[in-house]
This record gives C-alpha cells, structure tokens and sequence, in this order.
C-alpha cells in the first residue's frame, strides 16, 4: 500500500495543527517532517517521495503536536542564536527572546577580552544552558559556569555543556554563594540569568508553556520578582566592582524588574532593554564599587 505524495501529506498536516489552533502550522509541519526524514527543513521539497514508513511516523508526530506537546520536545531540539541546543521534557525550552540577554552577556565578556583578560561568566538558573553555551562557544577565552537545581533540567544542561568548555554546577541560586561558587566571590565580570518571572496569580494560556514547562522555570511569587531579588543579592556577591549583571523579565516588567536593582543599593547603571519587538525584555546593572 503506497502513502500519498508528500506534498499532499504536508497539506492535510497543515490543516490539523490549523484546526488544532498550533500557533504556526505550516512551520512545525514542514518542521516535523524533515525531522522524520533526517534532513533540513529547507530541502524538503527537493527530495525524493518519502517511503511508506514516513506516513505513520510523521502522522503520529503530528497528532501529538495537534495535542500541543512542545515541537521541540517531538525533534529533541532548540535552535538558539548558532546553537542547537537538545532539550526535552524535564528543561525549560529556550526562546528566540532570550537571544538578545545572551547577547549582552556575550558583548560584554567580549569587551573584557578586548581589554586584555579572561572573563568570568556565570549563567544562573541555566536551563538547558543556552545562554552558558552560547557565551563559551562565541567568546574566546572564557572561563564560564552554569547552575541549575532542578535534576531534570542539569541532565540536559549536562548534554549541552559536554564539550563546550561549561563548568555545570547542580545547586540552588540562592545558596551558590555559600556553596559551589564561593570560590568566585568579587571575581565574576559577567552574571547572566533566564530567571523564572511569572506571577503567582497570573493565568498562563499557552497549552505548551501551561502543560510542558517546568514549574520551577516559571513560578516567581507574588509579583514575579522573588527570583529576581535573588539575582540582586546573589549577583552582587559573585560580580567584581563594575561587573555586569544581564537578567531577562516579563514584558510587563520593564519598571518593575530594575526598580528591584535600584531600590537594593549595591547597583548602578541600572538600565532596561527592549526586545526587537520594541517590548521591555531585560535589565542590565552594574556592581557598585
């Protein structure tokens, strides 16, 4: 029994994620197809009719993503700035938000090499690493660390970090000080940070984030500030005089997040950024002397 031509496969796929409300349909069905295939997604239309093995596996992809399962989590992968970053249930899924705080922190790290010295980075609450690994595959030399807690989350952190020069250390921001990178007190140039930033009250509608996120990558207390205070007492610890600190926030944040640096006294510089969206996006302070 011969499946239909792919071409028409992709149409009747499109029409179910469509259907299903998946916010880019034709996207993650080409998406979802070439992974199948093993192939670029920019090459699908040149190859050859797929055999009949590729309509069961691709149609069974394709009604898991209809059920809003993360298509990241279908193809095992993130593309993040130069990176394919591997992810999966357990870790936050990087977005293409956060490439512009990883941009920061690598200009910055950047700037120190320019100036004659090896910067020290460190990524907090690193997820799957993607900012941790961006910065040690696009800044040379650099000497980089990334925390995680969350066991799930350190595993694909660990398959991000291996080979990528990232020292991963499992333990919890808020005690790092005290802990794993008590070494590094006043040393640090860069801390860069993804922290959790929604709201306790506040309703998330997106089947994907809602249902397939880590909690702890998401949930941030009352306000959704808890784990930026954190960053605040924690960042001005590890951060030598005039060391930068790069957090990324809500886009409903953009006072609120650096008023947290402001109000705690050991900043200055504190400034917002915007995302290409023009949509508040991240807060940069610099340690006080």
């Amino acid at each position: 029994m011969t499946s239909a031509p792919l071409l028409e496969q992709l149409r009747a796929a499109t029409g179910v994620l469509t259907t299903a409300e998946v916010p880019s349909p034709r996207h993650d069905t080409e998406a979802l197809a070439a992974h199948v295939l093993g192939i670029e997604r920019g090459a699908l239309l040149s190859q050859p009719e797929p055999d009949a093995s590729f309509a069961s596996r691709f149609a069974e992809l394709v009604r898991r993503r209809a059920g809003r399962e993360p298509l990241q989590h279908l193809t095992g992968e993130a593309p993040f700035r130069h990176l394919t970053l591997q992810v999966g249930p357990g870790v936050f899924i990087p977005r293409p938000e956060t490439e512009l705080t990883a941009g920061a922190a690598i200009d910055e790290a950047a700037a120190v090499v320019a100036a004659g010295r090896v910067p020290v980075v460190v990524d907090l609450f690193a997820g799957s690493g993607a900012i941790a690994v961006s910065v040690a595959t696009e800044v040379r030399p650099v000497m980089v660390h990334a925390v995680e807690r969350e066991d799930d989350a350190v595993a694909w952190l660990r398959r991000n970090a291996a080979g990528n020069s990232v020292i991963v250390h499992r333990d919890d921001v808020a005690l790092v000080a005290e802990r794993s990178l008590s070494m590094l007190l006043g040393q640090v140039d860069v801390v860069a940070a993804n922290p959790p930033y929604i709201p306790a009250d506040a309703t998330i509608r997106d089947p994907e984030v809602a249902e397939h996120d880590p909690p702890a990558a998401l949930w941030s207390g009352a306000d959704g500030l808890d784990a930026m205070r954190v960053l605040a007492d924690v960042g001005a610890r590890l951060l030598k005089p005039g060391g930068l600190l790069v957090a990324e926030h809500a886009d409903v944040q953009g006072e609120t997040a650096p008023e947290v640096f402001r109000r705690h006294g050991g900043w200055t510089a504190v400034a917002d950024h915007l995302d290409l969206a023009g949509r508040p996006r991240y807060v940069t302070a610099r340690r006080a002397g």
